[in-house]
């Protein structure tokens, strides 16, 4: 991470979907500003430059197409923006949205790990976020993370290692603090990234078993 946490704007106005975003991107050390509306978004956002933001395509007044207009000519490209709908759905609602000037387009609901992964990527390019490391892991904790990696679930992984099942949530638990991540899906991609670890397998349970919820973390 740089010196300081990154600052997203979220425009929405939708209270549930804000608490959603609010406690995702704190639990991952950014700073979350909420906004109703494009003219509250505005004024926070000249009051203090986000590092970026995300958008409802429907507001109330002024849209989030419009919006993004707005952010743009205040801060230029640099700033990263996300689109979110959960109506605005079509293919040609994404491409209208990314010809305005967002850099991506989610679909309501939206998957936790993809949101923090695709918010990531862009903070990294705006040089907002620094990505975290995977070389202080251990060679047991490399090892747990390759069996997770490959779709076991913690009991089988805990099998094949001959450890206890509560010793595999332990070695779980130092890695995600470790790489400063919040679910096992975001570890996998970090140290998969890093070189560490290689997925082996693609069948439809790696998904399920990466796909962690909120309240597993």
């Amino acid at each position: 991470m740089a010196g300081r946490r990154p600052r997203v704007l979220v425009v929405d106005d939708d209270p549930r979907f804000c608490v959603f975003v609010s406690s995702l991107l704190g639990d991952a050390s950014l700073d979350v500003v909420h906004a109703f509306d494009a003219n509250d978004a505005i004024a926070s956002a000249q009051d203090r430059r986000p590092d970026a933001a995300i958008l409802d395509i429907e507001l109330p007044g002024v849209s989030g197409y419009g919006l993004c207009r707005e952010l743009r000519n205040l801060f230029g490209a640099d700033l990263p923006i996300i689109f979110v709908s959960g109506s605005r759905v079509d293919a040609i609602d994404r491409a209208a949205g990314m010809l305005i000037g967002g850099d991506d387009y989610l679909v309501k609901p939206v998957d936790p790990d993809e949101l923090l992964a695709r918010l990531g990527r862009l903070l990294e390019r705006s040089q907002a976020w620094t990505k975290p490391s995977a070389t202080d892991l251990t060679d047991r904790e490399i090892e747990v993370l390759q069996l997770i990696a490959e779709g076991l679930p913690p009991a089988e992984v805990a099998k094949r290692l001959v450890i206890a099942p509560k010793t595999v949530s332990s070695h779980v638990q130092r890695i995600l603090a470790k790489l400063n991540v919040h679910t096992r899906a975001q570890a996998v991609a970090v140290a998969y990234e890093s070189g560490l670890i290689r997925v082996l397998r693609t069948e439809p349970e790696v998904t399920a078993h990466l796909t962690l919820d909120l309240a597993e973390r």
